[in-house]
């Protein structure tokens, strides 16, 4: 990693900030936070995925991501049902409406995000998309990483 990690995670804490905050004021404009629009957008797959894998895709602490899907029930947007493989757990899916919410907040988010023109070149998009991959993937392999699993998520402050 680099010599100076501090310099590497401001670099990308103030990255990630930014873009939240820009995404966050188009969410606005549709009564939606970030967390909500990672999980619509996870189950926009049409797969029905388990509340531990939407954890990790939204960053939430379990009791966080039920609240959130509680209120998602409660707005049609999706519906929890029992998991034919294992009946144990529950799968949760997007309803239509859900998946129409999905689409115009996608289309709001990317209109937005391309108004001021591309951020970064395309291979550039690539090149920066590969590399922190391999960063998340070297931290994860390190065992010292923390997840949103019961834990404090990684850069999430209380």
């Amino acid at each position: 990693m680099a010599r100076r990690p501090q310099e590497l995670l401001h670099l990308l804490t103030r990255a990630e900030r930014l873009s939240a905050r820009r995404v966050q004021s188009v969410l606005d404009e549709f009564d939606c936070s970030i967390e909500a629009w990672r999980v619509l957008d996870l189950l926009s797959d049409g797969e029905g995925h388990h509340m531990t894998a939407l954890a990790d895709h939204a960053f939430l602490p379990a009791p966080s991501l039920t609240k959130l899907i509680d209120q998602l029930v409660d707005q049609n947007l999706v519906f929890r049902r029992v998991d034919p493989a294992d009946r144990r757990r529950v799968l949760v899916q997007l309803t239509p409406r859900g998946m129409r919410r999905r689409q115009r907040l996608s289309r709001a988010v990317l209109a937005d995000w391309g108004e001021s023109g591309p951020v970064l070149a395309e291979d550039e998009e690539e090149q920066l998309k590969t590399l922190l991959d391999l960063l998340a993937g070297a931290l994860e392999g390190s065992g010292k990483v923390t997840t949103a699993r019961g834990e404090r998520a990684v850069g999430r402050a209380r």
